[in-house]
């Protein structure tokens, strides 16, 4: 099974940025899509991006313009780049694979353990 472990996250100030990276093992990960997640304190879990296997990125209309998902499938990562950092973006963000398992097209979730950001001056 694919194991997800998140990197890259920290404090840093309103404005600022900060570039986020998921890494994966397993075979499976370039027929995977792939999502970022997050949770704030006393909220519920919220999609921020997506990027499906083939590379077509979707995002939250929160994040739109501001954050940047990528892939690349050689090196079996997902990267997050978030620019223009709000505080209402502080939360705990968690990388997510999604994989087909069987020729029905069932899908297992995988998630990583997360990472803190917190965006304060």
């Amino acid at each position: 099974q694919v194991q997800l472990v998140e990197s890259g996250g920290g404090l840093v100030q309103p404005g600022g940025s900060l570039r986020l990276s998921c890494a994966a093992s397993g075979r499976t990960f370039s027929s995977s899509d792939m999502g970022w997640y997050r949770q704030a304190r006393g909220k519920q879990r919220e999609l921020v991006a997506s990027i499906t296997s083939d590379g077509r990125p979707n995002y939250a209309d929160s994040v739109k313009g501001r954050f940047t998902i990528s892939r690349d499938n050689a090196k079996n990562t997902v990267d997050l780049q978030m620019n223009g950092l709000k505080p209402e973006d502080t939360a705990v963000y968690y990388c997510r694979s999604s994989t087909v398992v069987n020729v029905e097209g069932a899908r297992v979730d995988r998630w990583g353990q997360g990472t803190q950001v917190t965006v304060s001056s």
